[in-house]
């Protein structure tokens, strides 16, 4: 019985363990973005991620405010669903789950970095996210970052771009088809 308990956990463990996050993106953009998870930097964001993966409300999610050169953010679980996408909301939405405390780093935000997005309260963090196009210092020590893209580059280049009029609200969004985990 013993053994048999010790050999369920260990075939188990990798579930537990899946680091890297993956997010097929429709639209414009077609592809997989693969982002390295970092539990140890933001133990609280990553658990969060994978609550929110898992649970399969990431799937369907718009890119919903995408800035050439700067970054692109995604989900709004509440308002982004592709299905039932609400322009007018989008950017407003979140999880019912509670927001998250700050778990901010010396860590800087380059080409690739995952952040959490949050309002003006440093401890409002909850469903969404943005990747860096670029560096942005200004950012640094201001946002949670959970992780790092590690494959998928040239997918989330492509990720269709917002009106730079409108804070890269965009029109018609490219969005996470289908968002999981893999080890």
């Amino acid at each position: 019985m013993f053994l048999a308990l010790i050999f369920g956990i260990f075939l188990l463990k990798p579930i537990f363990a899946a680091s890297n996050l993956v997010i097929e993106v429709a639209g414009e953009a077609n592809g997989k973005i693969k982002i390295k998870l970092m539990p140890d930097l933001a133990p609280l964001h990553v658990e969060r991620i994978k609550s929110l993966v898992n649970s399969g409300l990431y799937d369907g999610v718009a890119f919903h405010r995408v800035i050439e050169g700067f970054m692109a953010q995604t989900g709004d679980v509440q308002f982004g669903n592709i299905q039932a996408f609400n322009p007018n909301l989008v950017g407003r939405g979140s999880s019912s789950l509670p927001n998250l405390p700050s778990e901010f780093s010396d860590i800087p935000f380059v080409k690739g970095t995952v952040g959490m997005a949050r309002s003006q309260d440093p401890n409002s963090a909850n469903s969404q996210f943005f990747i860096m196009f670029q560096p942005a210092p200004h950012l640094n020590s201001k946002y949670t970052i959970f992780g790092t893209v590690s494959s998928g580059e040239e997918v989330l280049n492509k990720i269709k771009k917002g009106d730079p009029k409108k804070n890269g609200a965009v029109d018609n969004p490219d969005f996470m088809k289908r968002v999981y985990f893999e080890n």
